[in-house]
């Protein structure tokens, strides 16, 4: 038991992922999370207001499996598998991560001076929230896909749009985690 209360090796994980992988390639699908939102976004009635959506989205149903995945799995992952939230950090980034006005560094996973109610719930919170959710919306949609699809599923496929796709993603982190956080916390 003690076995699955401790974080799982790469080793792993690894292979879970490509055996998911391989199990939507034989079933003829294409993993990624913004195939589902498109789906659930069609289940809502977004057709009515953009042709993007206007799809038959039953027959995308396994994409409704995949989102009660991870809201089951998060769950689980939260409840049994994380009874320990202290991160094992490096000195310098917990003197950097101090220095930016964060307490507690490495005693929770999201600390509260991003994830707290009040931060959440302030006007420049909220702001956030909305500008960035605005930014991966129109990120995942120019991009003809989202991080873990182009990552996962495209790199697989040796694409070269993944490629390009993905080594933007760490540029766009690098910019955001380097200049951007800095200034808004």
């Amino acid at each position: 038991m003690d076995f699955i209360l401790q974080p799982w090796a790469w080793y792993f994980g690894g292979p879970l992922i490509a055996i998911c992988l391989l199990l939507y390639f034989y079933l003829g699908r294409n993993f990624g999370a913004s195939t589902n939102f498109d789906t659930l976004c069609s289940m809502a009635g977004a057709g009515k207001v953009s042709d993007y959506f206007k799809s038959d989205w039953k027959d995308r149903d396994f994409a409704l499996m995949f989102v009660v995945g991870l809201i089951i799995g998060g769950f689980i992952s939260v409840t049994y598998l994380i009874p320990n939230q202290t991160i094992d950090l490096n000195p310098t980034t917990v003197k950097e991560l101090t220095d930016l006005g964060f307490s507690n560094v490495g005693n929770k996973y999201f600390p509260d001076e991003i994830f707290g109610e009040d931060v959440v719930l302030s006007l420049k919170g909220f702001l956030i929230l909305l500008f960035s959710g605005v930014l991966v919306g129109f990120g995942t949609r120019y991009a003809g896909g989202c991080t873990s699809g182009h990552a996962i599923t495209g790199l697989s496929n040796l694409e070269l749009p993944s490629l390009l796709a993905v080594i933007g993603f760490f540029i766009g982190g690098i910019i955001a985690t380097w200049f951007i956080v800095p200034i808004l916390f």
